[in-house]
């Protein structure tokens, strides 16, 4: 009788114990949440890697994808780009939030392709190109446009 009770009891301690222990993710639904943070543009994008790079006001990010949700050239991403480590992005064009792992942050261009390449050996045939954003052509297409007088 002794030997039921005590194995009674610690199961159900066990069970109390593994049900106890899990780790809330929360996701904001609030779109003006999401609105109010870091805004960029995906610039390249290989999902059989799992790296994408988005061109931000400070730089490019690169991010690992974690949670295995595709991510496109030309998608607007909202969060904090701003630092190392693991955290969620509303992918605006797509409207879902999406897990990543920033690797790389506020890199130049040339910085930007230097590190998609290590990441991504081997994506668009071994000479991955990251495109520009229209951001950066609308810059490029100001500085170049002919003064008037």
């Amino acid at each position: 009788m002794k030997k039921i009770f005590t194995y009674s009891v610690l199961a159900a301690l066990t069970v109390f114990l593994f049900t106890s222990c899990r780790k809330d993710r929360v996701i904001y639904d609030d779109h003006s949440y999401w609105l109010s943070q870091e805004r960029g543009d995906v610039v390249y994008s290989n999902n059989a890697c799992g790296f994408y790079v988005v061109e931000t006001n400070y730089g490019y990010t690169i991010v690992q994808n974690l949670d295995g949700l595709r991510t496109y050239d030309g998608d607007i991403m909202y969060g904090d780009f701003g630092g190392y480590g693991t955290r969620d992005f509303y992918n605006y064009s797509a409207d879902l939030v999406t897990r990543g792992n920033v690797v790389e942050y506020d890199l130049t261009y040339n910085q930007a392709q230097v590190a998609i390449d290590y990441y991504c050996p081997y994506g668009k045939a071994g000479g991955s190109k990251i495109r520009e954003s229209a951001t950066a052509q609308a810059k490029n297409l100001r500085s170049t446009a002919p003064v008037k007088e």
